[in-house]
């Protein structure tokens, strides 16, 4: 999980502007996996952020045999098979991971407000706590054929807009950029531009040499 790969993608949540991004990243074993999540952890704890597991697919090689009728002889084909698994892996094939990098603090809060619960309690969040909040998310990721909406509030994404997403199903929004938009237009572009922004930025400092542990702001409250 190379340093480009997170910056790419969560440049905004190391620079303390957003709640939290995913992405996917592939090993090669979950050996592999849980190294390099602990070490992430370790050298990001003190930043005030947190990296997590939310889905492990599988992805085999399997050799299927197909006959040809012409000649009557076979031959033998590379299929490649996933699966999905809830925190395991089942030893086939190197696999790919959903990565969560995220701020506590900050997603507490979001998931704090009343919008936010009225539309995690549709879905059957019932633990209220952090941890049981994303426990509850990997599971629904688990169980959807496609993301589930609610995934969202846990990206930093206005209550108002997911909840338009959903009730509208995705279509008729006002405006469309990192998700998309049915309240405060205004507001949202500006945040768009400023992700665009600080993930350019970093990307350039990241070739300049600078590591994750300096490109990430510590947004942490101390007593």
């Amino acid at each position: 999980m190379s340093e480009d790969l997170i910056v790419r993608h969560c440049a905004p949540t190391l620079a303390g502007l957003k709640t939290g991004n995913m992405f996917t990243a592939t090993f090669a074993s979950k050996t592999q996996l849980d190294s390099e999540v602990q070490h992430l952890n370790q050298i990001l704890a003190d930043k005030g952020l947190r990296v997590t597991v939310l889905r492990i697919a599988c992805h085999a090689i399997q050799n299927k045999s197909s006959s040809q009728s012409q000649n009557k002889s076979s031959r033998k084909t590379s299929i490649k098979t996933s699966c999905k698994h809830r925190g395991t892996h089942c030893g086939k094939g190197c696999i790919r991971a959903l990565i969560y990098i995220y701020r506590p603090g900050r997603l507490q809060s979001d998931l704090d407000a009343e919008e936010a619960k009225d539309i995690l309690l549709r879905f059957g969040y019932e633990e209220s706590s952090l941890d049981g909040c994303i426990s509850r998310l990997a599971d629904r990721i688990y169980e959807c054929d496609e993301f589930p909406h609610e995934v969202g509030l846990f990206l930093g994404y206005p209550p108002e807009d997911v909840k338009g997403f959903i009730d509208l199903g995705g279509r008729n929004s006002k405006a469309s950029g990192y998700w998309k938009v049915y309240g405060d237009v205004d507001r949202a572009q500006k945040q768009f531009e400023r992700f665009s922004k600080c993930t350019g930025v970093y990307l350039e400092c990241l070739g300049r040499g600078l590591p994750i542990t300096k490109l990430a702001v510590n947004t942490k409250v101390t007593a």
